[in-house]
């Protein structure tokens, strides 16, 4: 078993200083730089060369084996399509390090606040028209020797991310203690969302396809963390991209984009059975977008996404408003969450 590595400071150093000198960067006179992280345990850092273009070091807190890697499995796959990804520049197993073309620092989220309302409208639909590609190039791919076909949004995952909602949002955030009667009954009724959910049809997603990561890199947006690609409903990445926890979209750009998507797909004429589908997803996605919140606030001391914590409970709000079938939902959420009286 490979032993899991804190991915500190010295360490990191230690790690890169490795890398640039198996792969002869360090003759060129190599400066690095920490980037701002995600979720994960994984640390980023530019490295600037002075003849050439810089390159990103993903470290990763273990060893790894590159052909096995979900990301390296998974980027196979998108480069079929093609989609716009990062390009794989090299890696070192033993020290846990992969080497990706450096896209800059523009994500769609940074990129909106200097954007035209032209501009905004353009990146948004280039946006949707990737997860059309993915879900289209994605079912004429499917192959067991990728990853993402042989994981999916099922009874199982659902419910586990229902009940991370509960642990680490009400109860760990909010310091909430739900009787166990009435944990149970919000269990039960979250059921009816999970049931609804696993039962449609699967195309591959994403899994957390948002303006974080989608970076904007000479005109073109670029599809980054994929790792966690999966099997899902069709509306999933639709609900990540428009319903996002760190961007307001007004509710006439969710229409349209919703309606050019059924375009691109060849339905537009099922446009009210999709806005259907696509609130009841969107209420599942951000009840676990709160857990996700609560989880790095409480366990990971990361108090980053508490900003949008707020937004993503406006969402719910709002759609357990427009979704009269989960009415008691709201009235039990109601009990312990004030944002839903």
């Amino acid at each position: 078993m490979t032993e899991r590595r804190q991915v500190d400071g010295a360490d990191a150093r230690e790690r890169i200083d490795g890398y640039l000198s198996r792969s002869g960067l360090a003759s060129r006179s190599p400066r690095v730089m920490p980037l701002t992280g995600d979720a994960s345990d994984r640390r980023y850092f530019r490295v600037l060369l002075a003849d050439g273009p810089s390159i990103v070091l993903s470290l990763y807190s273990a060893a790894f084996e590159f052909d096995t890697l979900p990301f390296v499995n998974v980027a196979r796959l998108l480069a079929q399509m093609p989609v716009p990804i990062p390009e794989l520049l090299g890696h070192a197993d033993d020290l846990g390090v992969l080497a990706l073309q450096d896209l800059g620092d523009v994500t769609l989220q940074a990129h909106l606040g200097a954007a035209t309302p032209a501009e905004h409208a353009a990146l948004y639909r280039q946006a949707v028209a990737l997860i059309a590609t993915l879900q289209h190039r994605g079912a004429e791919l499917e192959s067991r020797d990728y990853l993402p076909y042989s994981v999916a949004f099922d009874v199982e995952k659902l419910t586990w991310e229902m009940d991370f909602f509960i642990k680490h949002f009400i109860e760990a955030y909010r310091g909430i203690v739900i009787p166990p009667a009435a944990r149970e009954e919000l269990r039960r009724e979250f059921g009816l969302i999970i049931e609804s959910l696993a039962a449609e049809p699967r195309v591959l997603c994403h899994r957390d396809y948002h303006s974080r990561n989608l970076m904007l890199h000479d005109g073109q947006l670029y599809i980054i963390d994929f790792q966690d690609a999966r099997m899902g409903p069709d509306t999933y990445d639709l609900v990540s991209l428009l319903r996002d926890s760190y961007v307001d979209l007004p509710e006439q750009t969710v229409s349209e984009l919703l309606a050019y998507f059924l375009a691109l797909k060849g339905r537009s004429g099922d446009q009210r059975e999709f806005r259907q589908r696509f609130d009841v997803m969107a209420l599942q996605r951000n009840l676990k977008a709160l857990g996700t919140f609560g989880y790095q606030t409480t366990a990971r001391r990361n108090p980053v996404y508490i900003q949008y914590i707020p937004r993503t409970l406006r969402y719910v709000r709002d759609n357990l408003e427009q979704l009269p079938q989960f009415a008691r939902i709201r009235e039990l959420l109601a009990a312990h969450v004030e944002e839903f009286r």
